[in-house]
């Protein structure tokens, strides 16, 4: 186990590393000038020397591969350079707003969680009959209504009973627990919504197909109680590719909160990519996508030796 951990872990580098060489290579064939965006946007009138200048100060003006090198030299030590539209670091920049989209999505795979595999589990356990059909339409309707316009609806509700808004600036956990679990708790149970509908569904379908197989029936033949079959024998091995879908849904939650953070007024890693791709900062694109891809391989790294904790059959040798 721990040799396959090893291995796992070293295959990650050069993933990584084929990741950031394409994107690096593919953002530099995009049309656009980032110095004449920043330096002319709103009629501003700047000369070409000025323009050069500029490009020499953010290290435009050398070879592709020299750009290349400095940066993959600079990601172990996370010296990311300087974004091309603000002049802060690259690094700073993320790291204000990680934590906000981070917390997002993990009271989302919470709340989804707590919900999915109960309503997932009853709904297989009483198919085919009322509870079924009206916990699958929940979980359609969660599948169907768009995060946005719930958002809203959640919000306006808010307002006019509460008489609550979202707040300007992000409050930290830790700074006060309280204020900032008012305010995630709202985007965490609109974006948990959806995720609980996909989770459920898969848990449902899992469970059905687990109850026919023949060590089920040995053991009801057997005598063994109804709850422990159900908590014992059939969860357990149907909650395997509900790890998988929570594990993927939670690495997509990383990026994917964009309408969810502007809704909810979250300066999040969603609205930072916006602003990056409108402004042309390849510098926080490229490193944004190789955080992601990161995200999603350790996810993925984590889901398959979870498997191995779910099901003692399976063993990694």
């Amino acid at each position: 186990m721990l040799r396959y951990i090893a291995e796992r872990i070293l295959l990650m580098i050069p993933t990584l590393l084929g990741v950031a060489v394409l994107i690096f290579f593919m953002l530099r064939v995009v049309p656009g000038d980032i110095v004449e965006i920043k330096l002319r946007s709103e009629g501003g009138q700047v000369t070409q020397a000025q323009i050069e200048t500029e490009r020499t100060r953010l290290g435009l003006d050398k070879p592709l591969m020299t750009q290349l090198g400095t940066w993959l030299v600079g990601i172990p030590t996370l010296h990311l350079g300087e974004s091309m539209w603000t002049g802060r670091p690259v690094t700073a920049e993320i790291a204000t707003r990680l934590p906000v989209t981070f917390q997002a999505a993990l009271m989302a795979a919470i709340i989804a969680t707590l919900i999915a595999i109960p309503l997932g589990t009853l709904s297989a356990l009483y198919r085919n009959t009322w509870i079924d059909y009206a916990l699958r339409i929940v979980t359609t309707a969660g599948l169907a209504v768009p995060g946005f316009w719930l958002g809203m609806v959640v919000i306006l509700l808010l307002l006019r009973f509460f008489d609550w808004i979202p707040p300007v600036t992000y409050t930290s956990f830790f700074k006060d627990p309280v204020a900032n679990l008012s305010q995630m708790i709202w985007p965490a149970l609109v974006v948990g919504f959806r995720y609980a509908a996909v989770v459920s569904r898969m848990v449902r379908s899992s469970v059905v197909e687990v109850l026919r197989e023949d060590y089920i029936r040995t053991a009801r033949a057997k005598g063994v109680p109804e709850k422990r079959v159900v908590v014992r024998h059939a969860i357990r091995n149907a909650l395997l590719p509900a790890v998988t879908v929570i594990g993927l849904e939670f690495a997509f939650l990383m990026g994917g909160l964009v309408v969810t953070e502007q809704v909810f007024n979250l300066n999040g890693i969603g609205q930072l990519f916006v602003q990056a791709v409108t402004n042309r900062d390849f510098l926080i694109v490229q490193n944004l996508v190789l955080l992601l891809a990161f995200l999603f391989i350790f996810i993925n790294f984590v889901v398959d030796v979870l498997y191995a904790l779910l099901d003692p059959r399976i063993r990694y040798r």
